[in-house]
């Protein structure tokens, strides 16, 4: 499986960050980063069934005063609509989100993998300041759009490119 980024490299911009909670439902690139979440220690992995619970489980950690993120792959961002819809836009909650981009690497495992199709478009639909990471060299954009969505009290997204699925 292709990561752009390694599981410490993304444990230490969540320190960076102060997060103290991550939710999620890992894929195949995402689930690399949890051994190294886990080993530090700081910020707390938390499970869910499915992604469209990690909104509203995000939402009451926020709620309660945590640092939370959410942590999906791009079809669990599809399934998660009226979750979406409920946190961000009628509670107006700064939820931000890692975004995993099945496919958009390499479509050699899912040739013509609609996920390429939809993803974009649906953020754009559910209005959430994304930025897609194509490239290691982009670590930092993760930090710098996380500081800018929360001094503006707005969630956000980064969307991390993905390889195999």
């Amino acid at each position: 499986m292709s990561s752009l980024f390694s599981g410490e490299q993304i444990a230490g911009v969540l320190d960076e960050l102060g997060i103290t909670h991550v939710v999620t439902v890992p894929d195949s690139t995402i689930g690399q980063w949890q051994s190294a979440i886990e080993d530090r220690g700081r910020a707390r992995l938390v499970r869910v069934c499915r992604e469209g619970e990690s909104w509203e489980v995000a939402a009451g950690l926020y709620l309660a005063g945590a640092r939370p993120i959410v942590m999906i792959q791009c079809t669990g961002l599809f399934e998660s609509g009226d979750a979406i819809r409920n946190v961000l836009h009628d509670w107006k909650l700064p939820i931000f989100a890692i975004i995993g981009y099945r496919s958009y690497l390499n479509q050699e495992t899912l040739p013509g993998d609609t996920c390429l199709v939809f993803t974009e478009p649906i953020l754009d639909a559910w209005r959430i300041d994304y930025r897609l990471l194509t490239e290691p060299t982009q670590l930092a954009a993760i930090a710098e759009h996380h500081r800018a969505c929360a001094s503006e009290g707005k969630p956000g997204a980064i969307v991390v490119a993905e390889g195999k699925a």
